[in-house]
């Protein structure tokens, strides 16, 4: 009995590992560009994530949940924990969620000393991706 519940546990792992690694909650068809003040800045693994308040024209501002890759990804292309402080001005792309909720999938960004950076590719690649 041990021996079968063993089985099916390393039989679902994969599954569940490659559930969390897709890309499926966003449209990488769409690129959307957002500007905006960094609130905050999560420097972690799994996923490093930035949040940024945008403003639109005539509305209130929203606060974009934006997710990245791990540091070490980020640190190959270019990005540090130190790169972004709150309250910096940012210039973003990501890959919009679907569902229509203020989030997404960083494609790149331009940073308050104006350095881009080139997280993802565009429209149709997922974001970390080479």
């Amino acid at each position: 009995m041990l021996a079968r519940m063993i089985v099916l546990v390393l039989l679902a792992a994969p599954g569940a590992a490659m559930a969390h690694h897709s890309f499926a909650m966003f449209d990488m068809q769409k690129d959307l560009e957002l500007r905006g003040v960094a609130s905050s800045f999560l420097w972690e693994s799994p996923h490093s994530w930035l949040q940024v308040m945008v403003t639109d024209a005539g509305a209130a501002p929203t606060e974009w949940s934006i997710e990245m890759g791990a540091p070490g990804a980020l640190y190959k292309r270019g990005l540090r924990a130190t790169s972004v402080k709150a309250g910096d001005k940012l210039t973003l792309v990501v890959h919009p969620l679907r569902d229509g909720r203020p989030g997404g999938s960083l494609v790149s960004v331009i940073l308050a000393d104006g350095t881009k950076v080139q997280i993802g590719g565009g429209a149709g690649t997922p974001a970390g991706a080479k």
